[in-house]
């Protein structure tokens, strides 16, 4: 096998230097956090993940083969959210057929997932929900990767999945943000003898600048790359998964893994003015959120100041308005019967829109799903190719490093996405969101999602590729950079890096940025409980990573808010 995997690996890196010579006196490759290309655009939150997606789009690769690399990338230098043992989704726009697809790779509950799993004598134990080995959903990323492949790909999975391997087993320097997210998880990471051995040395977490070498992983992502996704959910690193979780009371079995299942879903599609928008169905509740603010939206006239109290008002309202209904009516449509028809109705969004208090903020309780009329840490990249191909995708652990765990003798970082099932009607989950009947546990169901992968068409053509992690965060970050640049006018820059709120009906409160003291003096008085979030905040208010297409123009807007976000184009000398 290793004699296998040294030829191929050598055949790659010769084949790739080749065509990367050849194609750099045609090209021209340029970094940044703001990027103008006419050519590519790959948007991370790593700049050495986006180096790999720009690599494989000047060698030929299409999209698809840009997002499978950058997913494996992140995997090794993003491990506090980049991920082989989480999920995510996919919205993808393929030019020469003219259709958007959307990919549901979510992690699964295991089999003997049980509705009440994390509750102690009638209370939700953060510990199980979110640390334990408990917390993790069957993984979906390499089998949504290596199917989306199959369907769309260009060039061989292996040479794909090579880059992963090299950063992996050669290693790459620490970077101050990964080192500072060591450093505010190290209780967590410290509970576990598997992470410790990669992530600490002398018992301390590394450091900016430290080498970081992955010598498990880099020989898991070897099987995959030879394997496909049999690498993952059969075979060697199937039962090292199962043997390290019946271990520690965890609950994925090889049957679990074995038995996973990616899927492509209808996207959500729906109109705002004269654009086109597409984004993620259900189990995430972003498209529906999104199609439904934009609508109510449509009923109101804003000023063309983003920061106008007036402004923030009626949008908070509206956010408000969908995050109650969010609770309620949304969970995996294979499971529940998500009133999907009448989240994008136009008719239902004008009724809504009359809940929306323009004197004042509302109360939870005013806002209220049961008082509506309503009949029935993640990572995001954005990638558009010289075919005119997009890709929006988010993926995630859940919480930063997920649970923390580390499978022994994988390298494989474990998520906690079983927390964002609901535990209990009411019962809140890490980032404070609720939940109901929808979205409780039962086996083989996807849990709801915040996440937004997004693409916005204007006369038939990609104009904007955005998403954002950050928990119920996403759905809004989504929004505002949609009505930064469509509505305000912003510049594609300002559109992403300008002030942004946010509001999720529960708890009662207007998280911002940076309002000037004026502007907070005014909402105060509209009733407003607000509650500051620093730009340097790891969440923030949302973090992006955009494309925004102008004429002949691509310009890749990566999030001033994390230092590593990076935007690498190409274009034609």
């Amino acid at each position: 096998m290793e004699s296998r995997l040294r030829k191929n690996r050598d055949i790659w890196l010769k084949n790739f230097l080749i065509l990367l010579f050849s194609l750099n006196l045609k090209t021209e490759n340029l970094t940044g956090k703001t990027v103008v290309a006419d050519e590519t655009m790959v948007v991370t939150r790593h700049y050495l993940a986006s180096e790999v997606g720009n690599q494989v789009l000047t060698k030929g690769g299409n999209a698809i083969d840009a997002a499978v690399a950058v997913s494996f990338a992140l995997a090794v230098v993003l491990p506090q959210a980049g991920n082989i043992g989480g999920g995510g989704f996919m919205i993808f726009y393929d030019k020469e057929d003219d259709n958007i697809y959307s990919l549901d790779y979510r992690e699964m509950a295991p089999l003997n997932a049980t509705e009440d799993m994390f509750m102690i004598e009638g209370k939700r134990s953060r510990e199980l929900a979110l640390e334990s080995y408990l917390s993790s959903g069957t993984p979906g990323t390499v089998h949504g990767m290596y199917e989306i492949h199959k369907k769309f790909g260009k060039l061989s999975w292996e040479q794909l999945i090579q880059p992963s391997i090299t950063l992996a087993s050669e290693g790459f320097r620490v970077t101050n943000e990964l080192a500072e997210a060591l450093k505010s998880e190290q209780v967590k990471l410290g509970k576990s003898t598997n992470t410790k051995k990669i992530f600490f040395k002398n018992g301390e977490p590394l450091k900016k600048d430290d080498l970081l070498i992955q010598t498990d992983l880099a020989n898991t992502l070897k099987l995959i790359a030879i394997y496909g996704s049999d690498g993952f959910y059969s075979g060697e690193t199937a039962k090292k998964i199962a043997l390290d979780m019946s271990n520690n009371g965890g609950l994925i079995t090889e049957k679990d893994l074995s038995g996973y299942y990616s899927k492509l879903r209808d996207p959500i599609i729906f109109n705002y003015k004269n654009l086109k928008i597409a984004s993620m169905p259900p189990p995430s509740s972003g498209g529906l959120l999104l199609g439904l603010m934009l609508n109510m939206l449509e009923n109101f006239d804003l000023s063309d100041d983003p920061n106008d109290v007036k402004n923030i008002l009626i949008i908070s309202e509206i956010m408000q308005i969908a995050f109650s209904l969010r609770a309620k009516h949304i969970g995996d449509e294979d499971f529940y019967p998500v009133p999907i028809e009448n989240f994008l109705s136009e008719d239902i969004a004008t009724e809504l829109s009359k809940n929306v208090n323009t004197k004042r903020t509302s109360t939870n309780s005013e806002i209220n799903s049961a008082n509506i009329i309503f009949k029935e840490n993640t990572t995001h990249f954005s990638i558009i190719d010289k075919y005119g191909n997009a890709v929006s995708n988010t993926t995630t652990l859940n919480t930063g490093f997920g649970s923390g765990i580390v499978i022994k003798d994988t390298g494989i970082l474990m998520n906690n996405e079983m927390d964002d099932f609901s535990s209990a009607p009411g019962v809140e989950n890490y980032f404070s969101l609720l939940g109901s009947e929808a979205n409780k546990i039962e086996p083989k169901k996807r849990p709801l999602s915040s996440m937004t992968p997004t693409i916005v068409f204007e006369d038939d053509e990609v104009r904007l590729i955005t998403g954002a992690q950050g928990g119920g965060r996403i759905i809004t970050a989504v929004l505002q950079i949609i009505i930064n640049y469509f509505e305000y006018k912003l510049s594609p820059e300002l559109s992403v890096s300008t002030n942004r709120y946010h509001h999720q009906w529960f708890p009662e409160k207007l998280y911002y940025e940076n309002f000037d003291e004026k502007t907070l003096r005014e909402l105060k008085k509209l009733g407003f409980e607000l509650e500051k979030r620093e730009l340097e905040d790891y969440y923030s208010n949302g973090i992006t990573s955009t494309i925004i297409i102008e004429g002949d123009k691509i310009i890749g807007i990566s999030d001033p808010r994390l230092d590593d976000y990076s935007s690498v184009g190409s274009s034609v000398d």
